[in-house]
């Protein structure tokens, strides 16, 4: 996963119940885009560091190249 500061993450839900969080990136842990990433969470307004797991994709930022997306 890549990822550029000004990405929006999408977490899914696994289980029965869980809601879609969504976050935009502040901070990318590499220069290549990979995590751990720092971000903003919309829906509660914490930032945190975060490591993706397979229920996450990327969609880019206004200004983002595609290539951000995996």
């Amino acid at each position: 996963m890549r990822a550029h500061v000004g990405d929006r993450i999408v977490v899914e839900g696994v289980h029965l119940g869980d809601e879609r969080r969504i976050g935009i990136i502040t901070v990318v842990g590499h220069d290549d885009g990979g995590p751990p990433y720092h971000v903003h969470w919309l829906d509660n307004g914490r930032t945190t560091l975060f490591y993706p797991g397979p229920e996450s994709h990327i969609v880019p930022g206004h200004g983002s190249p595609q290539s951000a997306v995996p």
